[in-house]
Order: structure tokens, then sequence, then C-alpha cells
């Protein structure tokens, strides 16, 4: 368990999945993060690799050859290797083993860095390719954050709200978590998403198209929120658990099947690319 503290923010970080556990706000004296309740969702926030959402069959298929693989792949799952840690930062690795070479045939190291930066935490996902071939992969980021902040206060009074304006589409799932070709608009009067209970009872809202590379926390009732900005990621998935307090803002590099397309992994949809010798770096930001 790695600890990082500045004059605004703890942080805690599990060598599980390299899981942040903890965010707390020292001036709010308020948790940031879902304290993973076993009996409705049990974690925080997991790190999503080497692929976003489910796979056709749970089977990811690779140069003719298919492999087990299971939702959001296997890194959250994962005993990470903790290589640095100070006050204010810490490095987490997870390097290619028998264990990964039977689902996901590629040699690499998978790092999580983890900065204090005054009032924000910089997550940041770093591939490096020891292959003698270009690795794909997706990535992808799913913390929970606590809604209301406060108590005695209503999960409807909070609101989601987009940098810059938006004409909100969401990209449907099938109920086995696959895309079904389908889309519907989201309304959001005034660039905000109101939270409600019910806003999640078909799964995730997934963005696609989005402008904003911003997404505040808001409430109508004080000025307290958070931040979460994605600079390096082209999709934004939206989700909270039915029962639970928090909604999960969860930038992507890459996402789900859709049905009827099962194919190659260098052929999925937003799927990245990572030449042999080379490093992959991409980062989003939590602020108070």
């Amino acid at each position: 368990m790695a600890i990082l503290e500045n004059d605004f923010l703890r942080v805690t970080i599990n060598a599980k999945g390299a899981q942040l556990t903890s965010i707390f706000d020292k001036a709010g004296n308020r948790e940031l993060l879902w304290q993973a309740d076993p009996q409705i969702w049990a974690y925080h926030a997991p790190n999503l690799f080497p692929v976003v959402g489910a796979l056709i069959n749970d089977e990811l298929l690779v140069d003719g050859a298919t492999y087990h693989m299971g939702r959001h792949g296997f890194a959250r799952q994962s005993e990470f290797v903790l290589l640095e840690t100070d006050d204010v930062h810490a490095a987490y690795s997870l390097p290619n083993s028998e264990n990964t070479l039977k689902v996901y045939p590629y040699h690499f190291d998978f790092q999580i860095l983890y900065t204090l930066i005054e009032n924000a935490l910089r997550i940041t996902y770093k591939l490096v390719n020891h292959d003698k071939k270009t690795i794909f992969f997706s990535v992808g980021g799913h913390p929970a954050f606590n809604v209301p902040f406060n108590i005695g206060e209503s999960y409807t009074d909070y609101y989601l709200e987009f940098e810059t304006e938006e004409k909100l589409i969401t990209h449907l799932l099938a109920p086995e978590g696959f895309f079904n070709g389908e889309t519907r608009p989201v309304a959001s009067p005034q660039n905000r998403l109101y939270l409600t209970k019910d806003m999640f009872d078909k799964d995730a809202l997934v963005f696609k198209d989005l402008k904003s590379r911003e997404v505040c926390i808001k409430s109508d009732k004080h000025d307290q929120s958070v931040s979460i900005e994605f600079p390096h990621f082209n999709y934004l998935g939206i989700w909270a658990k039915g029962g639970g307090d928090f909604v999960c803002i969860e930038p992507w590099l890459g996402c789900a099947d859709t049905v009827d397309k099962h194919v190659d992994i260098s052929q999925k949809e937003d799927i990245q690319h990572l030449k042999p010798g080379h490093v992959f770096e991409a980062a989003f930001y939590v602020s108070v």
C-alpha cells in the first residue's frame, strides 16, 4: 500500500490492480472515492487493460488465435510491483508473465504512475513494448466518486457539467455488454447532465464524439466540485451500479465489441498500437 500526501490531498493505492482506494480532500474533509461496498460494487477505481469493455464470448482474437479474456482485461485483478514512491509520486509495474502470455500474446511492461500536483492527482498509463512485433491494446480508467458529497444531500442534487456545449449521443449496449449499433440523444440543458438513480438501468452512457475533455461533478446546493480532465482519451463512459451512491467517470482508449462484429484485436474500434521498442503514455487528472 502506498500513501501520497500534500497540503490538499491524501491518496492511497493498493498494489492489487494498482488501484486507488482513497482520494481524501483535506480542505473539504471528505472522501472522494466510493469505498467499494462488496454488496453493491466491490471496486474503487479499477484500471482497464489490455481491453476496455466486454469481448464477444469473452474471446480475444489475435493473429488467428483465440484467447480467453474477461471484461475490462486482467490488469484490475493483477498484482503490480511498486517500482518507486515518495511523498507525492508512486509508480507501479505489471510486466508480462507466463500467465499474461496465456491470454495476451505480447511482451510488455504496463505501468501506472500516480502524481500529486497541488489540488490534482495525475494518473498516467504507460506501456513499454518489449516485443518484436506491434502491440495492440486498449486502456482506460474507471474511478467511482461518492455522490452525494455530504450527509443529508440527495443524489439528484448533483449533475455533470461538460467543458463545452455538447449534443450528447450515447451508444447503446446490449444486456451482454456489447454495443448493439443503436444510439439515442441524452438531454443536457445548459451543458448539464443531471444524475438520477435510474439513469444507468440499461448500463453505461457511452459518449464517442465529445468535444469536451473535462467533466465536473457539481451540486445545486453548494460550490464543492470534483473535476476529471482527460486530454488524451477519445471516449467517455459514465456509469453507476444500482443502489450505489456514486458515479463513475471513465476515460477510455478503446471500447467493447459490437454485436456480430467479432474481429481481430488489430481491427477493434479505437484500438491503440505500439511499435517494438516504443513507449505509450496517456494521462487523466482528478482535482478538487
